[in-house]
């Protein structure tokens, strides 16, 4: 899943609620509990580890959850090098609010990140696998025992950075155009890759060339072309589909290839126009309502477009995210995107953030990227799916700090 983040000068954010609701966790322990039953498998294909990461050794036999041996009294001073970051040896009594965290919510994301799991964590799926009914007691004295905490650091030694968050919109969309649904959304066109940059978003959309190009490409059609913006700029997102039979399906659009023209934030273009001093997704949203003529004059700013690929969406899948970068869906509240440069994926995370819109301290998984997101201590945390989620993801911009735990 590739997304991208508004840049914006404005810290402000309204009160929202620190338990993101869209998070449907006791449907995703259900979903959990089935894939079990039904005998996981980890991928073969597994993205490499860093070469300068340290080796993860074979681990023994897992023993009963009871008896698992209790963590080393303290941590020896010590630190690795990744290619953006340090990791800095520490005690697990440095990471704030571990003992409180509901870990039985991670265990999905952790069951997920062992279906293509990095080397150094392969050994350990058997052990998280059965962990999946453990208690919260049990999974963290496991964590304790098999884990080694590192505070994330830039090369310099800034441990402090910066946390936002995406989601998974959800439009009404119908197959043919008409009685409001206006906006198209593309496959990618057969003659994408024999032009290189591509059209431009206003060529796309005003182009009769760029146009002839896309005939019989279209997925289908929403209302709005904002909340289409906005469902390119997040990469993926849900679609409730009126077939031309009269019947409603659940479908997913996920990424599948842009014009290869720059990302420019909309947000940005609002600021640098004196037009708002909010470029939250709210404070563009309302912009828009009170200057309709000007909307695609905004849109045109960002000639980036996206184009994406059908998905079905099941029962099953619709109790997780899109596919991120890792290659296993997100899990709302306990993904996020890193770069991996600083963390690689399928690195179990412990986050914590404090700021107006949420206050955060929990076991994440580090599971997909974005164009955005660069730099030591930086993270894209995924809420989920919905207006909620939305809210949340568009006003969410505060201070981070990251630890990675990593196999002793």
């Amino acid at each position: 899943m590739v997304h991208h983040t508004i840049a914006t000068s404005s810290t402000s954010a309204s009160k929202a609620s620190s338990k993101i609701s869209p998070m449907k966790f006791r449907l995703l322990r259900l979903v959990t509990t089935a894939l079990i039953v039904g005998t996981l498998v980890a991928c073969s294909t597994r993205p490499p580890a860093p070469t300068d990461a340290p080796a993860a050794t074979t681990a023994p036999p897992p023993p009963p959850f009871a008896s698992v041996p209790a963590a080393p009294a303290g941590a020896v001073p010590g630190t690795l090098a990744q290619p953006k970051s340090r990791w800095v040896l520490v005690s697990w009594d440095e990471l704030p609010g571990f003992e409180q965290d509901s870990t039985t919510e991670a265990w999905n994301a952790w069951i997920k990140n062992c279906e293509r799991p990095a080397p150094a964590f392969a050994p350990l799926c058997g052990d998280v696998r059965r962990l999946s009914i453990g208690t919260p007691d049990e999974q963290r004295a496991w964590m304790r025992a098999r884990l080694q905490p590192y505070r994330v650091e830039a090369p310099g030694g800034n441990a402090d950075g910066l946390l936002t968050a995406y989601y998974e919109p959800y439009l009404d969309a119908a197959r043919v155009p008409g009685n409001g649904y206006t906006v198209p959304l593309y496959r990618p066109p057969a003659t994408l890759g024999s032009r290189k940059p591509w059209y431009t978003r206003q060529q796309i959309e005003s182009l009769p060339e760029a146009q002839a190009q896309l005939a019989g490409r279209v997925i289908g059609w929403v209302r709005d072309p904002v909340e289409a913006m906005v469902l390119h700029i997040q990469g993926s997102g849900r679609l409730r589909m009126l077939e031309t039979d009269g019947t409603t399906s659940l479908v997913r659009v996920a990424f599948a290839g842009t014009n290869d023209q720059p990302y420019m934030s909309v947000g940005r273009w609002l600021l640098d126009q004196g037009l708002v001093r909010d470029a939250t997704w709210p404070g563009i949203r309302a912009w828009t309502l009170q200057n309709p003529g000007r909307v695609n004059e905004m849109l045109w700013a960002n000639p980036r477009y996206v184009f994406f690929r059908e998905e079905p969406l099941g029962a099953l899948d619709a109790g997780f995210g899109p596919k991120g970068a890792q290659g296993v869906a997100l899990t709302p509240g306990r993904s996020i995107a890193v770069d991996r440069q600083s963390i690689p994926y399928g690195t179990p995370v412990w986050l914590a953030s404090s700021g107006p819109t949420t206050q955060l301290q929990r076991l994440v998984m580090a599971q997909d990227t974005g164009s955005a997101i660069l730099g030591a201590v930086r993270a894209d945390y995924f809420t989920g799916w919905g207006p909620e989620a939305g809210d949340i993801a568009g006003r969410l911009k505060q201070n981070l700090r990251l630890w990675v735990l990593w196999p002793r």
